[in-house]
């Protein structure tokens, strides 16, 4: 009950009642943007309506969307994987801040091959996905995998067709494990939308292999991979292995928290991270809708820890959250 109050002091009464005296959207609060960050929005929003009686609509419409949809003042605030550069948020009027962290996994769907029994290295993941190789009885893949009976089958990659910060921070590591691999060099496959689009595909397609947001593998029960980490160690998808490459990360304040948490140090560190960020106008036309963005987002990263981490994100460090909200403008 304390923190309730304590909630309620700093302003979210005064808010929320110019709110509903119709001065802003008197349907609640909306977002859009980052499917990746989708989960753990909507997780928060059932916490924060129960206290604050307020609703957040938001649309899963990938990163680059995201983006648009928040400079062009269609949504209160916008989400992306992909942080933008200092001069476009200047330019455009933004803040940006992170929410949380989460992990990329690679999901597959392969006869007789249960969740976490398949070890990718780096080339053979994006030899994978561009085509090199097109069977699961590779030799490469039976290199890796002593033991471990690999159908003739066809490989199905299946990637993201709309502009997203998935898709651009698995690209980025794949090219760091993986040199020659260039930016949209998918094989041929097919294509879906948003983070539960892909995990659908794959579940449907027997050969299938995508990445995916960790919470739309674990709510589909699609059997992830081990894959090879900075350190040189296979390491299986989880809590622990998120925690521990979340924790090499450095946050940027002067480059606007413009993190890389890819190829993490640590023998169990998971090397597919990304932190996932928030964008809102610096000078709001609404102020009283613009109080009620910032009482989420404080509520969020004050009160959400919880459902934050049963959705296998990473919380932020306290101090990059007392950061975020000091330096809201």
């Amino acid at each position: 009950m304390f923190h309730r109050v304590r909630f309620i002091a700093r302003g979210i009464t005064a808010a929320l009642a110019v709110m509903l005296c119709g001065t802003a959207h008197s349907a609640g609060l909306t977002g859009g943007g980052s499917s990746f960050a989708a989960p753990l929005y909507r997780a928060w929003s059932e916490g924060f309506q129960r206290q604050s009686g307020l609703s957040l609509t938001y649309r899963s419409v990938g990163s680059g969307e995201g983006q648009r949809r928040v400079m062009a003042g269609d949504v209160d605030f916008g989400a992306s994987d992909l942080p933008l550069a200092g001069p476009v948020l200047q330019a455009r009027g933004l803040y940006q801040f992170p929410t949380a962290i989460g992990a990329i996994v690679v999901v597959i769907n392969v006869p007789g091959v249960a969740s976490n029994r398949m070890k990718l290295d780096g080339p053979t993941l994006a030899a994978l996905f561009d085509g090199k190789i097109t069977s699961w009885a590779d030799p490469r893949l039976r290199a890796l995998n002593p033991g471990l009976r690999l159908p003739d089958l066809d490989v199905l990659p299946i990637h993201r067709e709309e502009e997203s910060g998935t898709s651009q921070v698995f690209s980025d590591y794949l090219h760091a494990v993986a040199p020659d691999w260039k930016a949209g060099m998918w094989g041929d496959g097919s294509e879906a939308r948003g983070n539960d689009g892909v995990a659908a595909s794959v579940r449907q397609s027997i050969g299938g292999i995508g990445f995916v947001q960790y919470a739309f593998a674990r709510r589909d029960r699609l059997n992830t991979v081990q894959l090879q980490n900075h350190a040189g160690q296979f390491v299986a998808p989880g809590k622990a292995a998120f925690t521990n490459a979340a924790l090499s990360a450095e946050w940027p304040h002067a480059d606007h928290y413009a993190v890389n948490l890819l190829a993490a140090p640590g023998a169990q560190a998971w090397p597919i991270m990304s932190a996932t960020f928030a964008l809102i106008p610096v000078h709001p036309a609404a102020p009283a809708t613009h109080a009620a963005v910032k009482a989420f987002f404080r509520y969020g990263l004050k009160q959400g820890d919880d459902a934050t981490r049963d959705l296998d994100y990473v919380p932020l460090p306290a101090a990059v959250k007392d950061r975020v909200l000091s330096g809201w403008p």
